[in-house]
């Protein structure tokens, strides 16, 4: 028996207050019980909301625990090597982690099975055989120049290098599973799975007598990620086995790669300025103070998870509707994901801004230097935040190319202003150049898709004008 929002409050609630919340318990059951694709949309950004804040609350506990057992010197080194092996992690699957979103649904709808299992197998082994290039190509980059690096960055950077395959393996299984709307088997791993297990071995390594170093911690994330990854496969795999009957695979390798190129530009280009600012501040500063600013960024995550759950409930209906050729309609599905997107990042901000300083208390009384750091860069993250998934929208709508550029051009940005502001300014000078950056972003970005797709993806927009897309040029 389905639950009704509506029936519940009729039988609960007095006759007069169940009138007035009428519509909104209609909407309710709509979106609990709607067959329908924005429903389905709808849901799965509701669940992977709830995902991104129990991992909040995780991230968060973890991180305070790791700083209070290591100190804010060793929290600072092991912060910077695992913030740069997420990074090469998720930048060496090249685009297929995103591009498989796109081609699932499409070879499902025309029925091209050869195809889904071609591109189901390249993305895994794709992944897996860049990664390991990669991680061997860096440790011996990182050994080679190790007498000018600090030492105390060597044999952590070295060993960070290990867990590079696995990383990239879990973004492409992560993309695989959203490609069907299995937002629980494609955002648990990642973000629940392997921050607990990666707390729990730091605490058996802890309690086994271990000094907590940044080795540590790092070898402790090595053992949590491949355990995750491996048993995500295991599942995902499974999945796919009921839906797609075995047979021949069509390796179309040239053609994948070829739209999942400026797909990787677009991801890389945005995750390095999701993270430029943690590695510039490496680079120009102390340790100690590398894991300061971390702490206020890691903050700032409550807000900006918000935009990757509407990203992960809206991605596959994007291209779905791209499909369909319904201008009408995806216009008015991109508006609804920017309103998702901005409102509740709203309110998320300002309940940081109040309660953000005791919250950086907890890492440590060092930690609280960064709590005006808060209020210069949510103000990025807010105007961020309000125009929605807009770069999901072009990747879908085969706009990668004109994307890539915008977001390169704000990294570049991004890049220039930190060179300038953080050696005159520290830590104040990073935060104002990640704000501005993103700011520019968000102009930028519905600029780009009022020009290139007719839709005005604003939350304060108004009507959108119903015009056919302009063709890439």
């Amino acid at each position: 028996m389905r639950f009704s929002a509506v029936q519940t409050a009729d039988r609960f609630l007095p006759e007069k207050l169940t009138r007035q919340l009428h519509p909104w318990l209609l909407r309710l059951d709509a979106l609990l019980d709607g067959t329908n694709q924005h429903a389905v949309a709808q849901r799965v950004s509701l669940i992977a909301f709830g995902i991104r804040i129990i991992s909040a609350a995780i991230a968060l506990l973890s991180q305070v625990i790791f700083a209070r057992w290591m100190g804010q010197f060793e929290y600072g080194i092991f912060v910077l090597v695992w913030v740069t092996v997420v990074i090469l992690g998720n930048l060496s699957c090249l685009g297929f982690q995103t591009s498989i979103i796109r081609y699932v649904p499409e070879y499902l709808e025309s029925n091209q099975l050869n195809r889904l299992r071609g591109i189901l197998f390249t993305s895994k082994i794709f992944a897996i055989s860049m990664t390991t290039f990669l991680a061997l190509a860096a440790a011996a980059g990182i050994y080679h120049f190790r007498d000018a690096l600090e030492a105390y960055y060597v044999t952590p950077f070295l060993l960070g290098f290990v867990c590079l395959p696995m990383i990239a393996l879990g973004d492409t299984l992560d993309g695989t599973a959203r490609s069907r709307s299995w937002v629980l088997v494609a955002l648990t791993p990642t973000y629940i799975v392997r921050p607990v297990l990666t707390l729990i071995i730091m605490s058996i390594a802890h309690a086994a007598g271990f000094t907590p170093t940044a080795i540590i911690a790092v070898i402790c994330s090595i053992i949590a990620t491949y355990l995750t990854t491996l048993v995500q496969l295991l599942v995902v795999n499974n999945r796919f086995k009921s839906v797609i009957p075995p047979g021949n695979r069509s390796i179309r390798f040239g053609e994948w790669f070829t739209v999942s190129l400026p797909i990787f530009l677009v991801e890389g280009f945005f995750f390095l300025l999701t993270n430029a600012d943690v590695l510039m501040v490496g680079r120009f500063m102390e340790p100690d103070k590398v894991a300061t600013y971390f702490a206020t960024v890691k903050l700032l995550a409550l807000v900006h998870f918000v935009y990757f759950s509407v990203k992960a409930g809206a991605a596959q209906r994007y291209s779905e509707l791209i499909h369909t050729t319904d201008h009408a309609q995806l216009a008015a599905f991109a508006r609804d994901t920017a309103r998702w997107t901005f409102w509740p990042s709203l309110a998320m901000a300002l309940v940081l801004l109040l309660l953000g300083k005791p919250l950086l208390y907890l890492f440590g009384d060092e930690f609280t230097e960064g709590y005006p750091l808060l209020f210069i860069m949510v103000i990025g993250v807010v105007a961020r935040a309000s125009v929605g998934p807009a770069e999901s929208l072009l990747n879908m709508a085969g706009k990668q190319k004109i994307c890539a550029a915008v977001y390169a051009l704000t990294l570049i940005v991004n890049i220039c202003l930190s060179i300038v502001l953080i050696p005159a300014y520290g830590l104040t000078g990073a935060a104002c150049a990640t704000a501005f950056s993103m700011v520019f972003e968000a102009v930028t970005l519905t600029l780009t898709v009022y020009k290139r797709l007719n839709i005005t993806m604003f939350v304060f927009a108004g009507r959108v004008i119903e015009k056919p897309a302009k063709e890439e040029v």
